[in-house]
């Protein structure tokens, strides 16, 4: 007897006609057909869970066990309500499925490819960002536990754990979207979960370029700066497209580099194939065993790094990335939360401050502008558009304040009539001093492309 043979033995006699705790089928059918379609895919699911070894099941292929489940799901919906019409069975048996294998009610959102953000404030109010618009769904769970299940079932995939003490968690879907989940007591109205999209296919140069994130002069600067190994970092609100920009900028690394990415939840898809992906751990239940950012950045020193790129600096790894960009490791990346550059620029002096030491004002700064070459400012603009909204060099220090210059800017002129900002690239006309070390690389851009000019209106 087969693997899925004996996982299924169990739902034989239900299949057939058999009967359960004393009810039969015939009966049982009679008293479906008064229930609601969401008490029968709930019965349904139910009988599935229960009858289904699937300890015997597990390691047989995802799709070939889904196929054969399904077999079995139609049966139980042709022997509990034969009533059903065509539609409704099919509904029925995709949502079971979903309950069963996937992520429930969240399956048909994660299957639509215009889906950007999914917010769960409890189990009754779910909303979606799509095409840079807010809107609220049909889409509901049962009750608190079962979005509770849901999130408990994400969170477990990538060995992480929520529970009463420990109700907040940062995971990721097996596509690499990232998910932040907040559950009671913290969360009063019911478990909330955010849900960052990513798709299945990474946008690429190309398509940032049609949706005029920015223009070709300024994606050929940043080409230019990665092969080079200019230190760059990319700087942008939440939502502003940061990873998304750091998965773009990491397709013009080398394929003969190695790399070390450094996350709290993984997410970055880099195309390389000399990749070691290093995940940050939270507590264990004890409070002990937490492995943070920092710890990741000094261990990652000692594997012989050609380049390290860290999603993103939020504490005081700050400053041993910093040190890393100052000895040896040109050309490695990482987001921060800021404003602006001259924002990211003093917010890094904050996470410096909270590695601990009490380092005087222009020391840091004297970190700061030794290390960092570029800033790339990623915003989420009015209406949604994204776009690289400034590229600005980091020069050198003078007395105790950092020299910084524009080199790409967008200029938002105004409100469209659907409420989405428009404006203008442009260029300063600076120059940047970092072109003898692009020159050295035999990389060469256009004599004209600084010139003071209006690049592209949108």
């Amino acid at each position: 007897m087969s693997r899925l043979q004996r996982g299924l033995t169990g739902l034989s006699s239900v299949s057939r006609g058999g009967t359960h705790g004393g009810t039969s089928i015939g009966s049982t059918d009679r008293n479906q057909s008064q229930k609601s379609f969401e008490e029968l895919k709930r019965h349904i699911h139910g009988k599935l869970v229960e009858k289904l070894d699937l300890s015997r099941v597990s390691d047989l292929a995802g799709d070939t066990l889904r196929r054969e489940i399904r077999l079995v799901v139609e049966r139980l919906c042709d022997t509990e309500n034969p009533l059903l019409n065509r539609m409704e069975r099919e509904r029925l048996i995709d949502e079971v499925l979903d309950e069963t294998f996937g992520f429930g009610p969240l399956e048909v959102l994660l299957k639509d490819p215009t889906i950007s953000e999914i917010m769960c404030n409890g189990p009754h109010k779910v909303y979606v960002e799509r095409r840079g618009k807010l809107e609220k769904t049909d889409v509901k769970f049962r009750d608190n536990d079962h979005l509770l299940q849901i999130i408990d079932r994400i969170v477990s995939k990538v060995g992480r754990r929520v529970d009463e003490t420990s109700p907040l968690v940062d995971a990721r879907l097996p596509d690499g979207s990232r998910v932040n989940a907040v559950i009671q007591p913290i969360a009063l109205d019911g478990p909330s979960m955010s849900i960052r999209r990513f798709g299945a296919n990474p946008l690429k140069l190309e398509d940032l370029l049609n949706y005029k994130a920015f223009t070709p002069e300024m994606a050929m600067l940043m080409e230019a700066a990665i092969k080079a190994r200019i230190n760059i970092i990319i700087s942008g609100g939440t939502g502003s497209g940061k990873t998304t920009l750091l998965n773009t900028l990491s397709s013009f690394i080398p394929s003969d580099e190695r790399l070390v990415t450094i996350e709290d939840a993984a997410e970055l898809q880099l195309q390389q194939d000399h990749v070691v992906r290093l995940e940050t751990r939270p507590a264990n239940i004890e409070g002990k065993g937490a492995i943070t950012t920092r710890d990741l950045v000094r261990n990652a020193l000692r594997m012989r790094p050609e380049r390290i790129i860290v999603g993103e600096c939020r504490g005081a790894e700050a400053l041993d990335m910093l040190q890393a960009m100052n000895t040896g490791h040109d050309g490695s990346l990482t987001t921060i939360h800021a404003n602006s550059p001259r924002d990211a620029q003093a917010r890094l002096e904050t996470l410096i401050m909270m590695a601990g030491f009490e380092l005087p004002v222009k020391a840091m700064r004297q970190q700061i502008s030794s290390a960092i070459d570029l800033v790339i400012q990623a915003s989420r603009l009015t209406g949604g558009p994204r776009k690289v909204t400034y590229i600005t060099e980091v020069m050198n220090m003078e007395q105790e304040t950092v020299i910084m210059q524009d080199i790409f800017r967008y200029k938002q002129m105004g409100i469209d009539q659907n409420g989405r900002t428009y404006g203008q690239f442009e260029a300063t006309g600076v120059r940047p001093s970092f072109m003898a070390r692009l020159e050295a690389k035999g990389i060469k851009l256009p004599n004209n492309m600084f010139q003071e000019r209006i690049l592209l209106k949108d």
